[in-house]
């Protein structure tokens, strides 16, 4: 048996007006999914437990099987598993986005024009991040470069009684004065953002992408604070040898965390451009080559909610659909028997550009097994299919078990 989860991040979303009334699922071309939906099993699940916040991390831990409110410690020490940093107990892992902020007014008084700098390639940002460290870097403070405009910042023996600091996809068009904080611990935090404004407002990286009209990344934005955090092993928790593709540190960094597999995709970018194919055949291989269950993980509906993109965000479910389930289900076919899981981590609703923590639709099918499904994957049919699960961790021995 071969098991596949593959995961759209963000893909379901509330019905559009632009859409006519659709949700971006319902409207999109998507064959091989609606084509398996007619027998499969399908319903809805809750991947954001009660008082957690409807984030990738507690989404995507919950859909692996782990429960978010025993072994959740923060999103950015699983980030840093994954670009190989070694936190000891004691440190404090931070998301460090590069934004673009307004270039008017004083720093308090920015608005956050673009939570990740206009999707910077990670040459430039790797440059851009080393400028960062070697100004606002020490022995406690230190930064690593990730992927995109998805970084580190690891503080050495950590930062008592930090407070929650605001994800800045959670603002786009906002001024940030209400979102940032000057004073207690967080100070120091404010205070590298504040600086790495004039660090890289006129840095070589950043006058060559605005002569290119591109945003450019003019300071750093700190978030997602926690500490090294505790998986168990998959393969002891479910005897399943496991691999993650993934163009997300977030998502390669749990793989890392449980031990499991992580393929390295060249040209895996997590959005609409992401190179599919590269992705739907590592997928491949690891499923030829030893791995029993591969969890294929595809940002790009995510981050067209982000930013509002109605088409894209449509385009990137039929994108999924056309080049990484087709060739994939037709990899699968070659084995005896196979279950693939489809669905997405939490909604990033168009209309709100952020993630929000309602069930979200489950497909599971099964080649040598018939469900009665729907002719149509989408978060109605499954709300109307009357099957629920309440605890999202639980979804993962279901679907090894049955």
């Amino acid at each position: 048996m071969k098991y596949l989860i593959l995961l759209c991040d963000g893909m379901a979303d509330y019905p559009v007006p632009e859409l006519g009334g659709k949700t971006p699922m319902e409207a999109a071309n998507k064959p091989n999914m609606d084509r398996l939906a007619k027998s499969a099993e399908i319903g809805l699940v809750k991947t954001v437990g009660e008082g957690l916040k409807p984030g990738s991390d507690v989404a995507n831990l919950t859909i692996m099987g782990y429960d978010p409110g025993t072994c959740y410690t923060g999103r950015s020490p699983l980030e840093a598993a994954s670009i190989g940093i070694d936190l000891d107990e004691n440190d404090l892992a931070l998301r460090c986005n590069l934004v673009t902020l307004s270039e008017d007014n004083e720093y308090s008084q920015k608005t956050m024009v673009d939570y990740c700098a206009g999707d910077i390639h990670t040459a430039e940002a790797a440059v851009l991040i080393d400028h960062i460290n070697q100004n606002l870097g020490s022995e406690k403070y230190r930064f690593y470069p990730g992927v995109s405009y998805r970084h580190c910042l690891v503080i050495k023996g950590g930062l008592d009684n930090l407070r929650d600091l605001t994800p800045p996809h959670d603002i786009s068009g906002q001024k940030i004065a209400d979102y940032i904080n000057s004073e207690g611990p967080e100070r120091i935090l404010y205070q590298m953002m504040e600086k790495s404004f004039s660090l890289l407002s006129d840095h070589p990286v950043n006058i060559e992408r605005k002569s290119k009209g591109l945003n450019p990344a003019n300071s750093i934005w700190l978030w997602g604070a926690g500490k090294k955090p505790r998986l168990d092993n998959f393969f002891d928790k479910y005897n399943v040898k496991a691999g993650v593709v993934s163009a997300v540190d977030l998502i390669k960094g749990i793989g890392v965390c449980a031990g499991m597999e992580v393929a390295n995709v060249e040209g895996a970018t997590g959005y609409i451009d992401t190179n599919f194919n590269g992705k739907a055949q590592a997928a491949i291989n690891m499923l030829k080559n030893g791995c029993d269950l591969v969890y294929l993980h595809l940002e790009a509906p995510d981050e067209c909610g982000h930013r509002g993109e109605i088409q894209n965000k449509v385009k990137s479910i039929e994108l999924i659909d056309q080049k990484v389930l087709a060739p994939v289900l037709e990899a699968l076919e070659t084995f005896d028997d196979y279950k693939i899981m489809i669905m997405p981590d939490h909604p990033t609703p168009l209309s709100t550009k952020t993630h929000s923590g309602e069930p979200v639709p489950y497909l599971i099918y099964q080649k040598s097994r018939e469900y009665q499904g729907s002719g149509c994957f989408s978060e109605k049919t499954a709300k109307a299919a009357g099957r629920y699960i309440e605890k999202g961790y639980e979804l993962m021995g279901m679907f090894l078990s049955r």
